[in-house]
């Protein structure tokens, strides 16, 4: 299974010439997003090649940024079909029939930010869970039918935590709300591996896990699990990923990010420390030992 991450050079270079033609036009980014009728968000994203350019996009902008030079527009178009075709290389669409557009959306995403924080109310982090309670978290679903599909999922998911080892490492934060430990997933023995692989996990230098106690009582984050994705770049703006029954959504708008950069920094803050959260995770585990 390759871990390397896309190619995200000729997406950057489309990006780059993309931002030169917008201020040669005297365009900012919202107006370029008026454009599209998108988010501030989408275009600074766009400009630091983080997603792909679709053609009625790329037209647009040229026409916005009167782009008139035929060989510009040409060299522009052609960066996007290389940029977009090497996007669709990922290791991830050998998975296509499991995996809705906001899950492949997503794992992308994931494979070039370089950190992630997240809130949890009743399970396990993907990127922390063991195989045998990833299956059971599949099968629980009932999203996926056979065993084919369920096993091809499970395997998404141990790719996916490829992220979290080698040579420039994922930097994950995890808050879980205390049920998320004493949710019998899979049963007692799949619980206690599943604990112990947690506690061992939160060992490493680039995760850090927290546990919110159940003596907290009602805080603002027990309403749903959400995930903010920061980038590398400064100026590549963060996206949060809420998670619902009926499907996740993405929020982009500034406003929206600042309210779960918000909740974020109040569960961990109202959550135990992490060493005093290992402690009370390895307790736990013990509970569940048959």
């Amino acid at each position: 299974m390759p871990s390397v991450k896309p190619s995200t050079v000729l997406g950057r270079q489309l990006g780059d010439e993309l931002r030169r033609f917008r201020e040669s036009a005297g365009l900012s980014t919202g107006e370029a997003a008026e454009v599209l009728d998108c988010t501030k968000g989408k275009i600074s994203r766009i400009e630091n090649g983080h997603v792909p350019v679709r053609t009625p996009d790329l037209v647009a902008l040229i026409h916005a940024y009167n782009v008139g030079d035929p060989e510009a527009r040409e060299r522009l178009a052609s960066l996007a079909r290389t940029a977009n075709r090497r996007r669709r290389e990922g290791w991830w669409h050998q998975y296509g029939p499991v995996l809705g557009d906001t899950y492949r959306d997503y794992i992308e995403m994931e494979t070039i930010c370089d950190g992630i924080k997240t809130f949890q109310v009743q399970l396990i982090p993907g990127l922390l869970q063991t195989p045998e309670y990833g299956r059971a978290v599949t099968v629980a679903s009932r999203a996926w039918q056979t065993a084919e599909e369920i096993e091809q999922f499970v395997q998404v998911r141990l790719a996916r935590q490829e992220r979290l080892s080698g040579d420039d490492p994922l930097q994950l934060w995890a808050v879980l709300a205390e049920g998320v430990l004493h949710q019998q997933v899979g049963g007692q023995t799949v619980m206690h591996d599943q604990l112990e692989h947690l506690a061992n996990l939160a060992e490493q230098p680039n995760i850090t896990v927290q546990v919110l106690p159940f003596s907290r009582g009602a805080h603002p984050g027990m309403f749903g699990p959400y995930l903010l994705l920061s980038f590398p770049r400064v100026s590549a703006l963060d996206l949060v990923l809420t998670e619902t029954p009926t499907g996740n959504i993405w929020m982009e708008r500034e406003s929206e990010v600042a309210h779960y950069r918000d909740l974020f920094d109040d569960a961990r803050t109202s959550a135990l420390p992490p060493t005093e959260s290992l402690g009370l995770i390895r307790r736990i585990a013990k509970e569940h030992r048959p």
